[in-house]
């Protein structure tokens, strides 16, 4: 055990790369974020030189500043470093080493459990206004107590917070992984925060309070193997708790999987499962801020019979959809033009493979020829398993008032207000739409 607080343990990580890097700008070259952040004529090793500043001094260009801010979580820059450095991780700090010139930590830390607030609200609600408290159970979200058994399970399955508005995807891996044998425990939710949110708002001691509680909670399971759904979480826990972590405590509690990596890790396992024709032509929706996740979801797209996958030739940015927000007109032009190719090729179906971008894109399913469906349930249809998306089914209606008459019967099982219910299928789900849909 070491005396480093988590602070100090990610901070010396961060000193270790910025000593280590040559500002080769090899980094900057590779970033897709460049050019739609309007820096693509300022000279890399002076962006970087720039992001080395502000982690030194808070202060850097004005340019390496738009970088940081603009950052995808793309993963490119990670393979380009010679110097096996973490440039994501770098940016992650650096917009943390900004949030704390502009704010002292009280500011931040109200930040912080706002934004946690928030999110939790919004979960809570989304989720309630679908499930019933036994399927919620299912998937975690039940009182500790409640979760306690004799044995350990052989893996903890972590689904984060935000997948629980599209509960269907998660339900799946689920199904998925109980056809296969598969022995898990489920966590996840508000209840078991990675700690992303406090450290954008720049307070790193809370983002590790936080983290570090839901790693001691996911290090319970006989494989010391987590498997996980949100590529966020993954992105901060690999990232940033378990390496600082491993600082203090002299190892890492468990390793973390992407779920889809996981599955295509069992795909002779899975094969004998795909049993009915799945005749449709799809193309995928992309997104490689993960490594091998969107390789391993086109190997397990190829082993369902009667699948064609169809290559739209589409660009492919950013960690999962909601990570290029904050490139809002860019990103619009991205899905614009996604769209209009797929019409172009005649595809039966366009297939998400995280949640953020199937909130996103599901209500599109209205105004073009084709479906959008989560890879999950294409799975599941060729397994003969079978969830409901009621989320696309409530935000097709695209009427909040009608959303929550139609939920009403969930409404009163969990007692809900009907006001702050329509108050977050407004924030929460009709909102969530980066490029509007044909009628604005």
């Amino acid at each position: 055990m070491s005396h480093l607080s988590f602070e100090e343990a990610v901070q010396e990580r961060v000193d270790e790369m910025v000593d280590a890097c040559t500002r080769c700008g090899k980094c900057i070259e590779v970033c897709p974020s460049v050019k739609p952040a309007g820096i693509a004529d300022a000279a890399p090793v002076d962006v970087i030189g720039g992001i080395l500043d502000i982690l030194r001094e808070g202060q850097g260009l004005e340019a390496s500043r738009k970088w940081a801010q603009a950052c995808t979580l793309h993963g490119a820059c990670i393979t380009a470093c010679d110097e096996a450095i973490n440039p994501r991780f770098l940016l992650a700090m650096a917009r943390v080493a900004m949030a704390k010139t502009r704010n002292d930590l009280p500011a931040r830390r109200r930040q912080g459990l706002e934004r946690y607030r928030d999110v939790s609200r919004e979960v809570a609600m989304l989720s309630q206004l679908q499930l019933d408290d036994q399927v919620l159970a299912r998937l975690g979200q039940k009182p500790a107590s409640a979760n306690v058994t004799n044995e350990l399970p052989d893996f903890v399955f972590y689904t984060g917070c935000n997948v629980l508005k599209t509960p269907h995807i998660a339900l799946l891996a689920l199904d998925i992984m109980d056809a296969l044998g598969i022995g898990y425990e489920v966590m996840g939710g508000p209840s078991h925060c990675c700690g992303v949110m406090q450290l954008r708002s720049g307070d790193v001691e809370m983002s590790g309070r936080m983290g570090t509680s839901s790693v001691d909670k996911l290090a319970q399971s006989k494989s010391g193997e987590v498997i996980s759904w949100c590529p966020s979480c993954y992105v901060q826990f690999t990232e940033t708790t378990l390496p600082a972590l491993e600082r203090q405590r002299g190892a890492r509690p468990f390793e973390m999987t992407p779920f889809l990596r996981f599955l295509a890790q069992r795909l002779d396992q899975l094969t004998p499962h795909l049993r009915e024709r799945v005749p449709m032509r799809v193309a995928l929706h992309r997104h490689p801020g993960v490594s091998g996740v969107v390789e391993a979801a086109i190997k397990t797209l190829e082993a369902i019979p009667g699948i064609t996958l169809v290559d739209l030739k589409q660009p492919a940015f950013g960690l999962q959809g909601v990570s290029l927000s904050v490139l809002p007109e860019f990103k619009r032009e991205l899905t614009r033009k996604e769209l209009e190719t797929a019409r172009e090729a005649g595809i039966d179906a366009l297939v998400t493979i995280y949640h953020s971008e199937h909130r996103e894109l599901c209500a599109h399913e209205r105004d073009w020829p084709f479906r959008i469906v989560n890879l999950l349930e294409l799975v599941g249809q060729s397994m003969g398993l079978k969830q409901h998306d009621r989320y696309k089914e409530l935000k097709l209606m695209q009427d909040a008032d009608q959303i929550v008459a139609d939920c009403a019967d969930l409404l009163a099982i969990h007692a809900l207000d009907a006001a702050k219910a329509r108050e977050a299928v407004v924030k929460g789900m009709l909102a969530d739409q980066p490029l509007p849909l044909r009628d604005g």
